[in-house]
């Protein structure tokens, strides 16, 4: 992404958002609510056009793809799906294989391997064959993550995908993300789990007012400084047993003063 700005009404939203992500990486998108995380994330999916700016995937326009091999090529999770129709778990993680289906859209063998597997590995094959209007949140994001797993994409984006998550969803989320990237894929992660991003990020954006403060490696980028700056709050950070570094909250700054 360079120089990337949106406008929704008369509001700047991004204004001039510059951001790589480098294949096997994982990127982890921080910053307060408005931030302009998920509008980032929508960019970066081609759901939403810039005003200005350019983004690039391989070295190449998103524009210059059409919609089939943009999906081919990105998978987006959002934040919160929903689904107004009861598809089956199984229908909606096969949906994930529509961009590389035939002209006649019929699934092969090899699709259905790839619903599966994907299902096996995020733990929902026993809910095939249920409605995904009569799951739990929880489950419902993970027939999400598996649809986009089927998608094979070689970017994954993914808005605060451990939201509805219980403890061990969470790690085995994150455990399936940092498998798709040590395959080559790249990951973008919005995440409002501090400790989540310092332990699975390779790198880390802090995003405030529409604008990237700060990107390196997580111990480089989650210090006191830029932290009161895209929070507003003031915090300790220290480095835990395993160097990753651990932060505190400790009080608001008050608005007007973090800058």
């Amino acid at each position: 992404m360079r120089d990337v700005a949106v406008r929704l009404g008369p509001r700047a939203v991004l204004g001039g958002a510059s951001l790589d992500v480098a294949p096997g990486e994982i990127v982890g998108l921080l910053g307060r609510n408005g931030a302009g995380k998920t509008t980032l994330l929508r960019v970066a999916a081609g759901a939403l056009r810039p005003d200005a700016g350019r983004v690039l995937l391989d070295g190449a326009s998103l524009d210059a793809l059409d919609r089939r091999a943009r999906a081919r090529a990105v998978a987006l999770v959002p934040q919160d799906t929903q689904v107004p129709f009861p598809f089956s778990v199984a229908e909606i993680v096969l949906m994930g294989r529509a961009p590389h289906l035939g002209p006649l859209g019929f699934e092969g063998a090899h699709d259905l391997a790839v619903a599966r597997a994907a299902m096996e590995r995020m733990g929902i094959a026993a809910l095939a064959d249920r409605s995904i209007l009569e799951l739990s949140g929880g489950e419902r994001q993970l027939a999400i993550v598996a649809r986009a797993l089927a998608q094979e994409p070689r970017l994954l984006l993914l808005d605060e995908p451990t939201a509805f998550l219980d403890l061990r969803h969470r790690l085995e989320v994150l455990s399936v993300v940092r498998e798709r990237a040590a395959a080559g894929a790249s990951a973008l992660v919005v995440s409002h789990d501090l400790g989540v991003a310092a332990r699975f990020c390779d790198r880390v954006a802090l995003l405030a007012g529409g604008r990237v403060l700060a990107v390196g490696r997580p111990a480089e980028v989650l210090r006191p400084e830029p932290l009161r700056a895209a929070y507003g709050i003031d915090a300790d950070v220290f480095a835990g047993p395993d160097g990753v570094p651990v932060v505190v909250p400790r009080a608001v700054v008050p608005d007007g003063s973090a800058l």
